[in-house]
């Protein structure tokens, strides 16, 4: 990562619209309750979102579709059901990034103690 925004949005809410849809996720690994969503946005705030998580080195994944449920949701909600799967295949992504091996085959959201 270069710490820079992206020049494109993150997505576009509607195929007609360019105002970008952008969402921020917490996740414990050390606890099993799903992510929270704890920040959302569209317009200028999903720029302010994706601006903050490029400056502190926060892994960004473009999908639009999953951006647009969490976007929907209240925020400090945990991740609804239909994103679950989404959400799981991201943070096993950011996880090996960050060398902290794959999740838990049984907990999807809780690291394994072993590395792979």
């Amino acid at each position: 990562m270069t710490g820079k925004p992206p020049r494109t949005p993150i997505s576009k809410n509607r195929a007609n619209s360019p105002r970008p849809v952008a969402a921020a996720l917490e996740n414990d690994p050390n606890n099993s309750e799903l992510p929270k969503i704890i920040a959302a946005g569209r317009g200028h705030w999903a720029e302010q979102i994706l601006a903050l998580a490029h400056a502190n080195g926060i892994k960004v994944r473009e999908d639009p579709a999953l951006a647009e449920i969490l976007a929907s949701i209240e925020l400090d909600s945990p991740i609804p059901t239909e994103a679950i799967m989404a959400v799981a295949e991201i943070l096993a992504y950011v996880y090996e990034a960050e060398g902290k091996g794959r999740p838990d085959k049984d907990d999807p959201f809780k690291i394994s103690a072993d590395k792979e």
